[in-house]
């Protein structure tokens, strides 16, 4: 008989061979057991996990007369005549080469006879993702209706291909990758069996290569030992995987965590020169950094024995390497994976690489970002504080008594800087017309809030401001000083992001409207003055010609009856614990 390999000749015979899937073995069992099987099964997961080997052996089981806890006896005509592929009622079919229409319906028209040798007749369709609309089509009622005595099993790498009408009518069992433990496990078994020469670590690095897939753990394994001539050593796995040392990969990190891109440069080029693929030395490369980490978190996670490296290797780098450093290392070396993917020079990009990595500092760029933001807070402090001790030295002088004439300019010239600054009163007045107490009351709430959603510098800027009033449509925001409310007022990112900010609060969209504090109570005084005189010139416009004159007494009321107006919408507008009535 010719040679077979590894793969076939260890496929797995019984529940119990299937490495890895424990949770799906014993669910599969427990059913046969019980003899609760379903009409249709879909089996997920990646390639060479055992989904195609568990379908076969849960034929044979179903079928099987002689089942022992679960599992097919494997010895009667039945069992042997499913393992050599001999049995016309188990039938597999390709989903990729069979996948229109007339292939299903060609199924769904022989589904309907009855199995002549077995007791149930089994589908057993691998990658039916690859089967067209139609053909989906057509095997969804025959899942939903399909005879007593026939079973569906499906196989695939990509369930998300699959109409969720065909995945709710099965029963899905997700295969999970196998681990680099179990592989390493699963291939020392297979050469005890063989009575082959092997290096453990060798099988460590098969097993890592592999990623996960079973199947592909043999097959390289397979590939060594034909190389090797039955003899598994560290140096031929390396060579036909294509992976790099551990040793050289400490080499080369140590190298660029001191910031020397010329030695690890040197070290790279020894690596490429000694036949090893890019790819593989950056995946090689994001392992090993990988493991670093987990070793600073959690050094129990990490099985040092399975690495090729010491615990003192491991213990030197940990100490040496920041776990910031190493986070913005796999962020490099994936993004140059994903550069080298269509790249016919892959040693320039490991080139740019080695020198990107040895020029790594410790200090993140969030720090960074951090930093800056603290310095412009600083700078804030400083300002601020500087403006409370001018403010400080001014209520501490002495007051002349001067008459009211002279000490009208002093005044003038204290707020000048504020009232040169252009105030847009077409924004401010369409707000305060709407605004009612409520809509204040129930943005100051959610002002906290707002304020923690922005960046830093933008809440250290709006730190001395406050919500003075509010409308449906918008909001006045006053600063408590000038060169705040100038910066805020020519920052077009930090209106952007309140009013983003609110609408995400409230639910509705606010313009943002900005004023100096110290000019808030002339700007709503005159527009409470405004509005009142609106509502007056209307009465007015009604009156007859005799009434024009009023004696002092007449108008005396009228002008109470005014301010009382003003006083009430004042109270409406800004709350009554807000506005202050002073009789002169």
């Amino acid at each position: 008989m010719s040679y077979q390999a590894l793969y076939r000749v260890w496929r797995p015979q019984r529940f119990d061979e299937i490495v890895g899937q424990q949770v799906v073995t014993t669910t599969l069992k427990n059913a046969l057991i019980t003899k609760q099987t379903s009409h249709a099964y879909l089996f997920t997961g990646p390639r060479g996990t055992g989904k195609t080997s568990a379908a076969k052996i849960f034929a044979k089981a179903i079928n099987c007369h002689h089942l022992k806890d679960g599992e097919p006896c494997n010895e009667c005509d039945t069992c042997q005549a499913i393992t050599n592929g001999q049995l016309n009622d188990v039938i597999e079919i390709d989903a990729a080469s069979n996948n229109g229409v007339e292939e299903i319906r060609d199924i769904r028209d022989k589904v309907k006879y009855a199995p002549t040798q077995a007791d149930y007749k089994v589908y057993i369709i691998d990658e039916v993702h690859m089967l067209s609309t139609g053909a989906f089509n057509a095997l969804l009622k025959t899942l939903e209706e399909p005879p007593a005595n026939v079973v569906f099993i499906l196989a695939t790498t990509e369930p998300h291909k699959i109409p969720l009408t065909i995945i709710s009518r099965t029963q899905r069992f997700d295969f999970r990758r196998i681990s680099a433990d179990e592989s390493f496990a699963r291939m020392k078994f297979i050469l005890d069996q063989k009575q082959a020469e092997y290096d453990e670590q060798a099988l460590w690095v098969i097993a890592r290569a592999a990623e996960g897939g079973m199947r592909d753990a043999l097959s390289i394994l397979d590939q060594a030992l034909s190389f090797s001539d039955n003899k598994i050593d560290l140096d031929n796995a390396l060579l036909v995987t294509g992976s790099v040392t551990k040793q050289l990969l400490h080499q080369y990190l140590q190298q660029v965590s001191d910031h020397q891109s010329g030695p690890a440069l040197e070290t790279m080029q020894s690596i490429l020169g000694a036949g090893k693929d890019g790819q593989r030395f950056i995946e090689d490369l994001i392992s090993f950094v990988r493991d670093l980490l987990l070793y600073q978190e959690a050094p129990s996670l990490i099985n040092v024995e399975s690495t090729g490296l010491s615990e003192e290797d491991y213990q030197a780098l940990a100490t040496k390497i920041d776990g910031s450093v190493l986070y913005q290392m796999i962020d490099q070396l994936n993004d140059i994976q994903q550069e080298m993917r269509f790249t016919t020079h892959p040693d320039v990009y490991l080139e740019v690489l080695t020198v990107k990595l040895a020029q790594i500092s410790a200090t993140s760029p969030k720090a960074a970002t951090d930093t800056s933001a603290n310095f412009q807070i600083e700078q804030l402090q400083d300002n601020i504080t500087k403006l409370q001790q001018e403010i400080t030295q001014l209520q501490q002088r002495p007051v002349a008594q001067a008459p009211t004439q002279e000490s009208k300019p002093t005044s003038k010239k204290v707020s000048s800087s504020t009232q040169n600054m252009k105030i847009n009163l077409s924004k401010v007045y369409p707000i305060l017309e709407a605004a009612t107490k409520e809509d204040l009351v129930k943005l100051r709430d959610i002002w906290g809030d707002m304020l923690n959603m922005l960046s830093v510098p933008q809440r250290s800027l709006l730190h001395v401001s406050k919500p003075v009033a509010a409308s449906p449509q918008g909001v006045i925001v006053a600063f408590e000083y000038s060169f705040l409310y100038q910066k805020a007022a020519t920052d077009a990112t930090l209106e952007t992001d309140m009013e983003n900010d609110l609408k995400k609060l409230v639910g509705e969209a606010r313009s943002i409207v900005y004023v100096p504090s110290d000019q808030w109570p002339t700007i709503r005084q005159n527009f409470i003055s405004q509005h009142a005189v609106t509502h007056t010139e209307t009465q007015i416009d009604g009156e007859d010609e005799d009434d024009s004159v009023k004696s002092d007494e007449t108008k005396e009321p009228a002008n109470q009856e005014n301010d009382d107006k003003m006083i009430t919408e004042a109270h409406k507008l800004f709350g009554e614990d807000i506005v202050e009535v002073k009789n002169d």
